[in-house]
C-alpha cells in the first residue's frame, strides 16, 4: 500500500515521502498514529508538488552557501586551551566554540549545530570536522588544537 508519510517515521522515510508498505502497518499503526496518510491521486499530487518544491528552495539555498563553503572547505581553525602535565586537555572543544572561532574568520555568522563533532575535542593536535551548512554542502575544516600560553601554573 502507498502511503504519504506526515511526520518522519524512523527507519521508515521523512515527512512528505511516498512509501510503500504492507497493508496491516499502514491500517493499524501509520494512519491511526496520523504519522501517514493512503496515497489517493489527489494526495500523490499534491505530495509530488510539495517535493519538488522543496528540491528548489534546498538548491537556492545551496547556490547562496556555495561561496561560504568554499571559503570554508580546508580552512585552518587554531584554539588554543589549558593542558595538563600528560597533554590532555582541561576542558574540552565543543562545536559552539568552533563555530564561534569560525564566524570570527569568516565574518559570517555559522550556527554550532552545523558543526558536525561525535563528540567534544579533548585532545592536541589537528582533528577535521565537517561543517553541514545545507543539503550536500559540507566543507571540512582543520581543528587545530594549541597549548593555551600562560605564565601562571595550576596544578
Amino acid at each position: 500500500m502507498k502511503v504519504i508519510l506526515l511526520r518522519d517515521v524512523p527507519n521508515l522515510g521523512k515527512a512528505g515521502t511516498i512509501q510503500v508498505v504492507s497493508e496491516g502497518f499502514a491500517r493499524n499503526y501509520l494512519i491511526p498514529q496520523r504519522l501517514a496518510e493512503p496515497a489517493t491521486p489527489d494526495r500523490l499530487a499534491i505530495a509530488e508538488a510539495r517535493l519538488a518544491a522543496q528540491r528548489r528552495k534546498m538548491e537556492r539555498a545551496e547556490q547562496a552557501l556555495r561561496d561560504l563553503a568554499q571559503r570554508l572547505e580546508g580552512l585552518r581553525v587554531v584554539i588554543p586551551a589549558r593542558v595538563g602535565e600528560s597533554g590532555r586537555l582541561y576542558g574540552s572543544i565543543t562545536g559552539r566554540d568552533i563555530a564561534e572561532r569560525l564566524s570570527q574568520l569568516v565574518g559570517q555568522e555559522i550556527d554550532r549545530r552545523a558543526v558536525e563533532l561525535e563528540e567534544p575535542i579533548r585532545s592536541l593536535g589537528e582533528h577535521r570536522v565537517p561543517v553541514h551548512l545545507v543539503g550536500r554542502l559540507r566543507p571540512t575544516v582543520i581543528v587545530e588544537v594549541v597549548p593555551e600560553e600562560s605564565g601562571e601554573t595550576n596544578a
